[in-house]
């Protein structure tokens, strides 16, 4: 059932978007074929609702590297619109989260811009981290917000 749900929502489209944390959440789900479906749902959502904003920012610090990966991903996407978001992201790249979640945060952040000027600190760090594309989207970051 969640698999068909899931599938569903992923033939909606930018649709789908009242969803967006759910499909999130659902990233992290036991079944591969509900997590398959949750991305694909994910891939073509578009920026989250304004609504979503709160339970996505829940979801960035979460276990699953998928779950937090597309939380990222959305929060990025919804731009200066994610303001409020910026805590918990500069929290997460200055973690020992996963490599891919790490270099999404510093994409969110730099998506977010002038908003996100309390996350220069981290972003100076992680520009200097041995990943290059870490240190890339990091001081791409840093040049959308200003720095």
């Amino acid at each position: 059932m969640r698999q068909a749900a899931a599938e569903r929502l992923a033939r909606m489209g930018e649709d789908a978007a009242p969803a967006a944390a759910a499909l999130v959440f659902a990233c992290g789900d036991a079944d591969e074929r509900v997590r398959e479906q949750a991305v694909a749902a994910l891939e073509d959502l578009g920026p989250p609702r304004a609504d979503a904003i709160g339970q996505l920012i829940g979801l960035v610090p979460h276990a699953d590297p998928l779950v937090a990966y597309w939380a990222t991903t959305l929060l990025g996407r919804a731009g200066e619109d994610a303001a409020s978001a910026v805590p918990a992201l500069t929290g997460c790249l200055a973690s020992r989260a996963d490599l891919s979640v790490r270099q999404r945060t510093a994409w969110a952040l730099g998506k977010i811009g002038p908003a996100a000027a309390s996350a220069r600190e981290a972003l100076g760090r992680a520009a200097n981290d041995a990943d290059p594309r870490l240190a890339r989207l990091a001081n791409e970051a840093l040049a959308a917000i200003g720095a």
